[in-house]
């Protein structure tokens, strides 16, 4: 994959997107966004694609929107594309639906500054570290915005109302250990562990888990999580048991596990999905 404002490199089971404007403290663009976009639907079609992290390059993770050009680079009027999916390549919902559709799991690393959509764009993401370094913020009231990618949505999900409105409201920069009490980020680890970290999570999805179930899992989290009560998901979930249980991939879980050997699972995300998975993805 060849792109502009990032660069995507693939080391075995693992893609690593890098946000590559280092000089701009890799501020979003919306060729950035376009990018990140196409790099999560291909990753989804990739059956040798297991996990996907995010980092930036340098010192900055992703500083906001570039707004080097003034005020103009909101104004739709001016002929701005600045939001992310307001002028998506293929999808609804451009990159923030590319990150939640995507059936394989993503780990935002977060090495510096992730402020406004630099840190919304990693809400849909299922796993954030972060560096100890790292700086972030929902800045839009700030700006006379409004939070953008979906984060009225995400976030409060991710981190609950309460701290949502108090991040959101106040528009303020905060620390990663901050994040990380608020439940923004489930690790805070030293600059130069970052990005090791962030492999040793993704090879342990990878390594050790089948890629139907993986693919099945996020979704049914995401999705349900919020329901208010079970009852739809377990019309659901007891069918795919029951549909799962009899396939190749528990055989060899079971299997592996009784030999104590690391798993060999067949199951492909692009041919094997359950047939209630087009319930699931709704």
């Amino acid at each position: 994959m060849h792109y502009e404002h990032i660069r995507a490199e693939i080391d075995g089971p693992i893609l690593t997107l890098t946000l590559n404007r280092p000089d701009k403290l890799n501020a979003y663009t919306a060729l950035m966004g376009s990018e990140i976009e196409d790099a999560f639907l291909k990753a989804d079609a990739d059956d040798n694609v297991r996990v996907v992290i995010v980092t930036g390059e340098g010192r900055g993770f992703c500083a906001g929107a570039d707004i080097s050009g003034g005020a103009e680079a909101f104004d739709v009027n001016q002929g701005a594309a600045m939001f992310p999916g307001s002028r998506p390549r293929s999808s609804r919902g451009g990159f923030v639906e590319a990150i939640y559709r995507c059936r394989k799991p993503s780990i935002a690393a977060i090495n510096g500054a992730a402020v406004g959509v630099g840190i919304t764009l990693t809400l849909p993401m299922d796993i954030r570290i972060a560096s100890s370094e790292a700086k972030m913020g929902f800045v839009f009231a700030r700006l006379g915005l409004v939070p953008e990618a979906g984060s009225a949505w995400f976030l409060p999900r991710l981190v609950g109302l309460d701290q949502a409105l108090r991040w959101c409201l106040s528009g303020r920069i905060f620390g990663a250990a901050e994040a990380h009490k608020g439940g923004l980020v489930s690790e805070v680890v030293p600059p130069a562990e970052l990005l090791p970290r962030a492999r040793d999570i993704a090879h342990e999805i990878a390594d050790n888990t089948a890629p139907v179930s993986i693919a099945m899992t996020r979704q049914m989290l995401w999705q349900y999580a919020a329901m208010p009560d079970p009852f739809q998901l377990l019309e659901m979930d007891g069918p795919l048991s029951v549909e799962l249980g009899g396939g190749p991939d528990v055989k060899e879980g079971v299997a592996a596990f009784l030999e104590k050997r690391r798993p060999k699972f067949p199951g492909k995300v692009s041919s094997d999905m359950p047939k209630g998975y087009r319930q699931a993805n709704s």
